[in-house]
């Protein structure tokens, strides 16, 4: 009867462990609202979620095509509109439906091709420290300013999706004829150009930067974590750009069933009630928010972009980017 109990075990073991979902994500993520939502999903499905987090979401996406022909992941999570159109290209994503997607406020939020399920967005924004910055740029004209001289951090759009958000915003103002002669104007007012957000966004805590590439929703931050009003956002006034971030389940995932159904709870109020304070974007289900979001301003602008052309054009306009900032 030991013997038999003792094999028993071994199964069970086995069994547990083979019910394992691995999911890449960027670096704020795992540090960020993973603390706080996998262990609930571990505990409603009896399972394990190993997190892997590669910097910034270019840098996941790079690890994805990197992986291709031998997947390891099930689930990506943190892709936005330019890389989940690059995941879908490249062959990396499966459709999936979740059940609950009628939860989802926005329909203009949905990834109409079935990959991708959004569970936050937010509008990309430059964030300034009121403490050193009296009179901040309203729009893109205005920060190229001389008293903006070396003041302005921006992320790499080659690996930061934050960063690739920025270049997409300026192509939606000066257009794709125009928005790299806007860079080389610029250039004079960056401090310089970090890998990710993280870095920058230390650079601006430290004190060593004075306006950074951000989001809209860092006012609310700024009010929740220091009990000030340091750092406030400005939205250009030439329009809005909006960023949206996906979950999507990894072809080859060798957990399909589990991956679905992290996919749901990605949409369940479990996890979306933890999106305002943690991602510090907006969820995409109806979820009342903090008070503290009375500091994130309202949008009454957003300018249209069509990703198809980035799909098209997208490598073309990130080499000429190196070029113009990194000369090559």
């Amino acid at each position: 009867m030991k013997k038999f109990l003792l094999v028993l075990s071994i199964i069970v073991a086995v069994s547990v462990f083979s019910q394992e979902l691995v999911i890449y994500t960027y670096s704020s993520f795992a540090s960020g609202i993973a603390q706080k939502v996998l262990p609930i999903f571990e505990k409603q499905n009896n399972v394990k979620v190993k997190l892997l987090s590669f910097g910034d979401a270019g840098n996941v996406l790079a690890r994805l095509i990197l992986e291709k022909d031998q997947p390891k992941a099930d689930v990506v999570i943190g892709l936005d509109q330019p890389l989940l159109k690059r995941a879908i290209s490249e062959g990396l994503l499966i459709k999936f439906v979740p059940e609950n997607i009628s939860m989802i406020k926005n329909k203009e939020l949905l990834d109409m091709r079935g990959y991708g399920i959004p569970f936050d967005y937010g509008a990309i924004a430059l964030v300034y420290n009121t403490e050193k910055i009296n009179n901040p740029p309203k729009s893109f004209k205005e920060l190229l300013d001389e008293r903006f001289k070396r003041k302005l951090v921006v992320q790499d759009p080659r690996t930061s999706s934050t960063g690739l958000s920025f270049m997409l915003w300026t192509v939606a103002v000066f257009g794709e004829d125009g928005f790299l002669d806007y860079w080389k104007s610029l250039k004079n007012n960056i401090l310089t150009i970090t890998p990710g957000w993280d870095e920058a966004f230390s650079m601006l805590e430290t004190g060593e930067a004075d306006i950074m590439v951000s989001y809209a929703t860092d006012g609310a931050y700024s009010y929740h974590e220091y009990g000030s009003l340091k750092y406030l956002p400005v939205v250009m006034e030439e329009g809005a750009f909006v960023q949206i971030e996906y979950a999507a389940i990894v072809k080859g995932s060798k957990n399909i069933e589990l991956a679905k159904k992290f996919i749901e709870f990605v949409l369940s109020k479990e996890f979306q009630s933890h999106v305002p304070l943690n991602q510090w974007m907006y969820p995409v289900v109806e979820i009342e928010l903090p008070k503290a979001y009375k500091y994130a301003p309202k949008i009454d602008k957003v300018l249209p972009f069509d990703y198809s052309i980035f799909e098209q054009k997208g490598k073309d306009w990130l080499e000429k980017w190196a070029e113009v900032m990194i000369g090559k």
